[in-house]
C-alpha cells in the first residue's frame, strides 16, 4: 500500500490582470486547498493477485467517479482497467475536508494524488525487483503490471507487493506519466459499474442484507417540520399485522415492520395531532413578498440607457431518483451506519454528538447512490435512523416514501434576480446583479471549508452563502464594472446545494438580459456574446456551439434558437437548443401534465481542460441538458399553507420523454489546459439559458417567471394526512 503528500510549489498570481475573484481563487481551488493537506492519506493498495484496490474518499451517485479514478491508477502503473478495483471509503475523520464530495470538485482535486499515490507503488515494486535481483532499477523494465529484468527475470507486481510493503513514511519523488504517452486517460471508456448497473448487480443501501434489520418508514407531518403534539392511536397501530414498533422520534412516528408494505399500511393508519412547522402558512406568494423585501438596493438610477429586470424562480425539488434512505444499529456502547453520504465525516460526527458516544465508537460505511446532486450532501435519513435505532434497541433499514421528499425533503430555495445592464452606444458600461435568496443550508461540510480557510480567502468577512456565491459567479463578458450580490432570507425551509446551486438562476437572469441588450444594440445574440467574451477560449465553445448547431437557419413561426454561455470550475461551455412553441407542440395533451414547449435539437460545447473520460463527460452533459429543460420549463414545487403539494415524480414534471430533444450532440473540444476542470454541474446554468432565450425568440415574450408553467396547475394534489398516498390499483393505468 502506498500514500502520497503533495507538496506544492509557491507560485505567485501577480500577473492575473482582472479584478474578478473567481479569477483569483473559485470554489473549487478552496475545496482542492482544504484536502491538499490531507492528500498524503490517499493509498493505493496493491494485492497479491495482481489487482489493485483503492477506497475512494468520495461519493459515487451516478456521475462517474469510479470510473475515471480507475482509469488514473490504470494509467500511471500501466495495467488494464479491469484490473483496478474501486470502492468507497468508510468515514474517516483524519481526512478532514478530503471526504467532501461536490462543486464539482473530485477529478480536479484528486488527478494528481491519486497518480503520484499509483506512481509511488510502481516506483517501490521497481525498487523491490531490483534489489532481489541485485541491479539497478534503470535496467528493469514495466509492462502491464510485469517487471522484467537482465537475465530473462521477470515478476509480477502482486508477487512483488507483499515485500515491496513497508510500514514507514519516508518522502520520495516521483515522475508522472507525461500527458503524450497516455493510452487510458482522455480517452473515452465505458463505465466500470455498468453491467452491475443494468444487470440489477449493483449494491445500494437498500440491497444490503444487515442482520435483524427491520424495515421502517416515518409518519411525517402536514406542514414542513412541523412537530407530534399526541398520537391517539399508538396500541391500534402497533397490533396491525406484521408491524413490530412504533415510536414517537422528533421528526414524527416511526413505524418499524416485517415489510416497508406493512409499514405503509402503519402509517396510513396513524392517527396524530401535530404542531406547527416552520413554514406553516407560507405560500409561494407570501416567500416572494419576503424576497422582494431582503432584495440589495441596485444603487443610483442609471443616467444612460439600460436594460434592466426582475425574474423569479420557484422551488425546485433536490429528490434523487433513489429514496432517501439508511440502516443503522445501535448498540449501547457502539454505532454502525450504512447510506450514501457525500459529507460521510460531518455525518459521523453529528451520529456521535446524538448518540452521545465517542467517535471511534461510531462506523459509517458510504454505499454507493442512486442519484443526488447535493441531496446526498445530508444525511437527516442517517439521523433518523440511528433515533428509531436507539430507541427500539434494535437494527432498522429506513426508507423514505417518494412523497417525504418531495414535501420534507431538501429543496432548491425559492429566489428572485435582478439584474440591471448599462450602456451607451456600442459599449457596455456597467452590470449589476441582486440575487435573493431563501436561505441555502450549507450545514453539511462546505460551510466549514470556508471558516477553516477564512483568513486566506480574497471575500472578507462575509457568510458562508455569500462566501459560496462570490466564489461560484463571475463575469464572462467585459461589461466594464460589474458586482453581484446575494441577499438570504427565511431560514424555515429544508434547502440544499441542488446541482450547480445558484449559477443556473443566476446565468439565465443574466443571460436573458444579454439577449435583450442584444437587440436594444440591433445586433445579433451570439455575435453580441462573441464580441463582449473576455478570452479565446469562451470564444472557442461558443463559436463551436454556434457553428455545430447552424445558429441563425431559418426557422417557421414559433420556434426558435436560443444560445448561452457559462463559466465555472476552470471550465467553460456554451449550449445551442432549438425550441418549438407552436400551438399544437405546446398544448398536445399529456395525462395529469402540462406539455409546454418542447426542446428539439440541443448541441453542447464544452472545455474542461483535460477530459479524463470523454464519454462519461458526455453522459454528464447530458444530464445537465435534462436539468436545465426541466428548470426551465416544467419542474417546480407548488407552495401553499406551509406545505408543497407535489407528492412524487408523477406530480413533480422534471424533463420527461416528451420533452427530449430527439436531436442532441455534446462536443468536447480539444483539450486548453493539461489537467482536468470541474464538470459535474457545468452543463446545468448555459442550458436552461439557452432555452430560457429561445421561448424569448420564439413568443416575442421574455420568461421573468420560471419554470413557465409554474402558474399552471395540472394535477389534484394528494391529501397531506395521512402523509402517504395511496399506492396505485390500477395498474396498466399508469403506464405512460
Amino acid at each position: 500500500m502506498t500514500a502520497a503528500q503533495l507538496v506544492p510549489a509557491s507560485q505567485a498570481r501577480a500577473d492575473i490582470p482582472s479584478p474578478e475573484i473567481t479569477e483569483l481563487i473559485d470554489l473549487n481551488d478552496v475545496m482542492t486547498a482544504a484536502a491538499l493537506p490531507t492528500s498524503g492519506l490517499i493509498t493505493v493498495e496493491v494485492n497479491t493477485d495482481g489487482t489493485v484496490s483503492f477506497a475512494l474518499p468520495r461519493t459515487e451517485v451516478g456521475q462517474g467517479i469510479t470510473t475515471s479514478t480507475a482509469m488514473l491508477i490504470a494509467e500511471e502503473l500501466g495495467i488494464p482497467l479491469s484490473r483496478v478495483h474501486i470502492t468507497l471509503a468508510e468515514a474517516r475523520p483524519e481526512l478532514l475536508f478530503n471526504q467532501l464530495t461536490g462543486g464539482s470538485n473530485t477529478t480536479f482535486s484528486t488527478y494528481t494524488p491519486i497518480r503520484v499515490a499509483a506512481a509511488v507503488a510502481r516506483n517501490r515494486l521497481l525498487q523491490t525487483a531490483a534489489a532481489e535481483w541485485g541491479t539497478a532499477v534503470t535496467e528493469l523494465t514495466w509492462d502491464a503490471g510485469l517487471v522484467t529484468g537482465p537475465g530473462g527475470r521477470s515478476a509480477d507486481m502482486g508477487d512483488l507487493s507483499p515485500k515491496a510493503a513497508r510500514a514507514r513514511t519516508e518522502e520520495v519523488s516521483v515522475s508522472l506519466k507525461p500527458r503524450d504517452m497516455f493510452t487510458v486517460i482522455g480517452k473515452p471508456h465505458n463505465r466500470v459499474d455498468a453491467h452491475a448497473a443494468v444487470t440489477g448487480r449493483k449494491t445500494f443501501t437498500l440491497d444490503l442484507k444487515i442482520p435483524d434489520a427491520m424495515p421502517t418508514m416515518v409518519c411525517r407531518p402536514p406542514t414542513i417540520n412541523g412537530k407530534v403534539g399526541s398520537v391517539s392511536n399508538l396500541s391500534e397501530v402497533r397490533s396491525m399485522p406484521g408491524v413490530t414498533d412504533v415510536v414517537v422520534i422528533s421528526t414524527g412516528v416511526a413505524v418499524c415492520a416485517t415489510t416497508f408494505g406493512r409499514c405503509i399500511d402503519a402509517v396510513r393508519a396513524l392517527r396524530v395531532s401535530w404542531k406547527p412547522g416552520s413554514a406553516e402558512g407560507k405560500s409561494d406568494e407570501s416567500v416572494l413578498a419576503e424576497l422582494r423585501a431582503a432584495e440589495l438596493p441596485m444603487g443610483l438610477p442609471s443616467v444612460t440607457p439600460n436594460v434592466e429586470e426582475r425574474f423569479t424562480f420557484h422551488f425546485r425539488s433536490n429528490s434523487a431518483l433513489e429514496p432517501n434512505c439508511a440502516i443503522a444499529d445501535v448498540r449501547s456502547d457502539r454505532a454502525e451506519i450504512w447510506s450514501s453520504l457525500k459529507a460521510p465525516i460531518v455525518a459521523k460526527q453529528a451520529i456521535a454528538t446524538k448518540l452521545g458516544l465517542p467517535l471511534g465508537a461510531v462506523t459509517v460505511h458510504v454505499t454507493e447512490g442512486g442519484g443526488s446532486f447535493g441531496r446526498k450532501l445530508f444525511f437527516d435519513a442517517a439521523l433518523e435512523a440511528v433515533e428509531v435505532s436507539q430507541r427500539i434497541r434494535k437494527p432498522v433499514k429506513l426508507m423514505w416514501h417518494r412523497a417525504d421528499d418531495s414535501r420534507q425533503g431538501r429543496a432548491h430555495p425559492m429566489a428572485t434576480s435582478r439584474v440591471r445592464i448599462s450602456y451607451l452606444g456600442n459599449t457596455v458600461l456597467g452590470y449589476k446583479q441582486r440575487h435573493t435568496s431563501v436561505s441555502t443550508d450549507l450545514s453539511h461540510g462546505l460551510g466549514e471549508i470556508f471558516t477553516a480557510l477564512a483568513a486566506k480567502l480574497p471575500v472578507g468577512d462575509i457568510g458562508f452563502s455569500e462566501t459560496f456565491f462570490q466564489l461560484s459567479q463571475s463575469m464572462p463578458y467585459g461589461f466594464g464594472a460589474n458586482s453581484r450580490l446575494l441577499s438570504e432570507t427565511d431560514k424555515g425551509f429544508n434547502t440544499g446545494s441542488m446541482r450547480n446551486v445558484y449559477s443556473p438562476d443566476v446565468t439565465c437572469a443574466r443571460e436573458l438580459l444579454v439577449d435583450r441588450l442584444a437587440g436594444k444594440m440591433g445586433k445579433d445574440p451570439y455575435r453580441f456574446r462573441r464580441d463582449f467574451l473576455r478570452d479565446d477560449r469562451s470564444r472557442a465553445v461558443l463559436d463551436k456551439a454556434a457553428e455545430a448547431g447552424n445558429w441563425g437557419r431559418s426557422m417557421p413561426a414559433g420556434t426558435a434558437q436560443g444560445i448561452a454561455f457559462h463559466s465555472e470550475y476552470h471550465s467553460t461551455s456554451a449550449v445551442l437548443v432549438e425550441l418549438d412553441c407552436r400551438p399544437e407542440t405546446v398544448d398536445r395533451p399529456v395525462r395529469d401534465g402540462v406539455a409546454g414547449p418542447r426542446v428539439t435539437k440541443a448541441v453542447i460545447a464544452v472545455d474542461v481542460g483535460l477530459a479524463v473520460n470523454p464519454r462519461g463527460l458526455e453522459a454528464q452533459m447530458m444530464g445537465c441538458l435534462m436539468d436545465g429543460i426541466a428548470l426551465t420549463l416544467t419542474s417546480s414545487l407548488h407552495l401553499r399553507d406551509g406545505h408543497f403539494l407535489e407528492a412524487s415524480w408523477d406530480n413533480y414534471f422534471y424533463t420527461r420523454q416528451w420533452n427530449t430533444p430527439p436531436e442532441l450532440q455534446v462536443i468536447v473540444l480539444s483539450p486548453s489546459t493539461g489537467e482536468p476542470g470541474g464538470a459535474g454541474e457545468l452543463g446545468v446554468a448555459a442550458s436552461m439559458a439557452a432555452v430560457a432565450c429561445a421561448y424569448g425568440r420564439a413568443t416575442g415574450t421574455m420568461p421573468t417567471v420560471f419554470p413557465i408553467n409554474h402558474g399552471t396547475l395540472s394535477f389534484e394534489p394528494k391529501p397531506t394526512v395521512p402523509p402517504i398516498p395511496a399506492s396505485p390499483t390500477d395498474g396498466l393505468d399508469h403506464v405512460r
